[in-house]
């Protein structure tokens, strides 16, 4: 009988489901901190004229109403989690979830709010920030609220990392003995590391993403948070760069420059072992099995269950797999 990976089972699998997650990229940490320094050297002092609503859906709140914003100043932006938070007068908060696909654009004062895409529209003296949303799935918010306990409860509270010391990094690590890729991207943990950049500080710790919290060394846990560190600042030093004082358009969870995230099959740039990815519910997690794993691949449970004994347990039988297909 043959294998079932002479079948080429996984593609049938999971071909259109990775190529779905691929065209995927929730912005974080370093995407929103530079999309807030973009805003505030444009709106911050100014009033904000009207909020235009293209769909009533992405307005998730009451009261206050979005014409109650018209002629409030912005005070100031800030960030929580992967929101960006208008502080209006009068202690009024605008707060924006982009989600997956929700993206600012910068435009000519009253610009229209395109048809298909479009979510609102902020009108400034200066230009309009216009909200959209790509795909069909309306996930994107709006929240209006009133006063710092109404923005506090739509705050996950999850870690600063950036500006937490190492004892408080480990402290809020080991609440829970999760996985490290869902321990970096469980926002109730730390803020703002989502999928792409947890791959990436996962990379330069040489951690596997499914080892669990409890089972880590203090030694890893320190490269841990220091390789959280690097991996932010640099990025956010990155695409601060790109932008280069102009609004950023092509916000995305996918570089070119990216060690391991959305990287599947390429050489991993430290050692050259091709990219590994693992796929599960409605997320995936890009290795390097060299670096991370000691050489292990990491099977998610649906293929495993699959393959049986057919999955290959390490990156030399996948390429002895690879090199029979050939023949």
């Amino acid at each position: 009988m043959r294998k079932l990976w002479d079948k080429r089972v996984i593609p049938k699998v999971l071909g259109g489901f990775c190529q779905e997650l691929e065209s995927r990229g929730m912005p974080e940490l370093p995407d929103i901190t530079v999309y807030i320094e973009a805003l505030s050297s444009r709106v911050v002092g100014e009033p904000l004229e009207r909020l235009r609503i293209g769909n009533p859906f992405v307005v998730r709140t009451i009261e206050p109403a979005p014409s109650a914003l018209a002629g409030r100043r912005v005070i100031g932006l800030r960030r929580m989690g992967k929101r960006i938070v208008f502080g209006m007068t009068d202690d009024i908060f605008v707060v924006v979830h982009l989600m997956i696909a929700g993206r600012l654009r910068w435009k000519d004062r009253g610009a229209a709010i395109p048809g298909k895409v479009g979510l609102a529209a902020f009108d400034f003296p200066e230009g309009t920030v216009i909200f959209t949303e790509q795909g069909s799935k309306r996930q994107a918010s709006i929240h209006i609220v009133s006063g710092e306990g109404a923005l506090a409860a739509l705050d996950p509270q999850g870690l600063e990392v950036l500006t937490a010391d190492l004892p408080t990094f480990v402290e809020r690590l080991r609440l829970e003995n999760h996985t490290l890729k869902r321990a970096l991207t469980d926002p109730h943990i730390f803020s703002g590391i989502g999928n792409a950049y947890s791959d990436e500080i996962l990379h330069a710790a040489r951690l596997s993403p499914m080892k669990t919290v409890h089972a880590l060394s203090d030694e890893e846990i320190a490269r841990l948070y220091d390789a959280t560190h690097a991996t932010l600042e640099t990025w956010i030093a990155r695409l601060r760069d790109e932008a280069a004082g102009n609004f950023p358009d092509k916000v995305t969870a996918f570089h070119d420059e990216m060690a391991v995230h959305g990287r599947y099959g390429k050489p991993c740039p430290d050692c050259g072992a091709p990219v590994q990815r693992i796929v599960y519910a409605h997320n995936e997690a890009n290795y390097c099995s060299r670096c991370q794993t000691g050489g292990k691949l990491l099977s998610d449970r649906a293929l495993s269950r699959l393959l049986k004994d057919d999955w290959p347990r390490t990156l030399e039988e996948l390429e002895a797999h690879k090199s029979r297909r050939k023949l």
